[in-house]
């Protein structure tokens, strides 16, 4: 996991890297902490509505990936059992 997020952090227009556990806590981020708060809270409900959204139309499918953009952010989240990790990057600067 560290390797991983040295390696994301080397990227142009990263503009932070969070691991959030499933609860939504941040386990560890490269934003300050008013930030780090901000993003797990928000993209961990994002991430469980569309996880059930999946299940929903599937019950046999899962959220594999998550990517979404707006005019000044794009945040990309990668669920696991454990912990997620969201990435959040200026698209223009990528």
């Amino acid at each position: 996991m560290e390797e991983a997020f040295n390696r994301i952090k080397t990227h142009k227009g990263i503009k932070g890297i969070l691991i959030v556990n499933t609860e939504g806590v941040p386990v560890r981020s490269t934003m300050n902490p008013e930030e780090t708060l901000k993003y797990s809270g928000l993209i961990s409900n994002l991430t469980n509505k569309a996880s059930a959204v999946i299940k929903e139309l599937d019950k046999t499918n899962e959220l594999m990936f998550l990517r979404v953009r707006s005019k000044l952010h794009e945040v990309m989240v990668a669920p696991d059992r454990e912990f997620m990790l969201v990435v959040i990057q200026n698209p223009d600067e990528a």
